[in-house]
């Protein structure tokens, strides 16, 4: 497999079709459990599909929630 060709999006949405929401709930539960650094791109391809498929207020109220817990200052990672 060529990595340069690999689409990171087609491959989680390949990896999650057929999933009833049971099974999305607890990817999702696990990824976040995890603390894994390698499961955050497989989040954002859930929020994304979550997002494309919101009206303007839900959107609203996803920001709205973000926003809201943001934390005012964060510690400086390590790069």
């Amino acid at each position: 497999m060529n990595i340069a060709s690999l689409n990171l999006r087609q491959a989680i949405m390949y990896k999650m079709q057929g999933s009833d929401a049971s099974a999305v709930q607890e990817t999702i539960t696990d990824a976040i459990s995890s603390g894994q650094e390698k499961t955050l791109p497989g989040l954002g391809v859930l929020f994304e599909v979550l997002w494309q498929n919101s009206d303007t207020s839900s959107r609203q109220e996803m920001v709205n929630t973000i926003a809201g817990h943001l934390p005012a200052q964060a510690e400086k990672p390590i790069i």
